[in-house]
């Protein structure tokens, strides 16, 4: 049995055949243990067995992130770019912080609270369903991008919009342009929370053109997103049929 460093980078990406799918449960275990670590450690009645308990599994988890995190950089082909890549940091900040702020009295801080996001992340990170989401939204990143500046545009011709109308009769709720921002992007996702509201029958009819227009702001990324991604699954689908014998 050989043990190079590419075939343990392979282990940990849980890409080899003998230990990587064994690897890629253990290590979302793991995470899974963690995330169940911080919620059972908000309750408030818990005694001081169970708070031990939780202590001592917590830094588990910490000890098999920094383990992780050490072999990870160790094995991969280019430690520096792992290291500042987008996962490579996720990796650290699930258990750096944790280490840093041990024994003091910022259990509480909000740091502590992105370590937890940062924990499921890494769970999104052993998915590979994800890649394929990455990778198709890779795909139509430039109209996706020009269907966000169109957006934004029609965000602030909202805002300008509601403000011209609902201004005179609603001065305190429509202070200026950007006040009416909240509103235009509220409506425009078609969310409609209700705490501001057009009371004119102008700002109605506007408000109803806008909704209508925020049904294709949702409609047409997911639609784009969704053809990118049966495109991407047949794509790879046609890869594996070609690899197989």
């Amino acid at each position: 049995m050989t043990w190079s460093r590419a075939r343990l980078h392979r282990i940990l990406e849980a890409e080899d055949p003998q230990f990587g799918r064994a690897y890629g449960l253990f290590n979302n275990g793991v995470i899974v243990l963690a995330v169940c670590v911080y919620m059972f450690s908000t309750m408030p009645d818990l005694g001081p067995t169970s708070r031990a308990i939780l202590s001592v599994l917590d830094v588990a988890v910490i000890a098999v992130f920094a383990t992780d995190y050490c072999l990870r950089f160790a094995c991969a082909p280019r430690p520096l770019r792992y290291a500042f890549s987008f996962w490579g940091l996720i990796d650290l900040i699930s258990f750096l912080p944790a280490l840093i702020l041990a024994g003091s009295d910022l259990s509480s801080a909000r740091l502590v609270r992105l370590i937890q996001l940062a924990r499921i992340l890494r769970l999104m990170h052993m998915t590979r369903a994800l890649d394929h989401m990455v990778g198709a939204v890779t795909s139509v990143r430039e109209q996706l991008l020009i269907f966000l500046f169109l957006t934004l545009i029609v965000l602030f011709l909202a805002a300008v919009g509601i403000y011209q109308f609902e201004h005179a009769a609603q001065p305190e709720v429509f202070k200026s342009v950007p006040h009416s921002l909240w509103w235009a992007v509220a409506t425009l996702s078609t969310v409609g929370y209700g705490d501001i509201y057009p009371v004119t029958p102008g700002g109605r009819f506007f408000t109803g053109i806008v909704l209508l227009v925020g049904l294709a702001v949702i409609a047409v990324p997911t639609g784009l997103i969704s053809a990118a991604l049966v495109s991407k699954t047949e794509s790879n689908q046609q890869e594996k049929e070609a690899d197989d014998p």
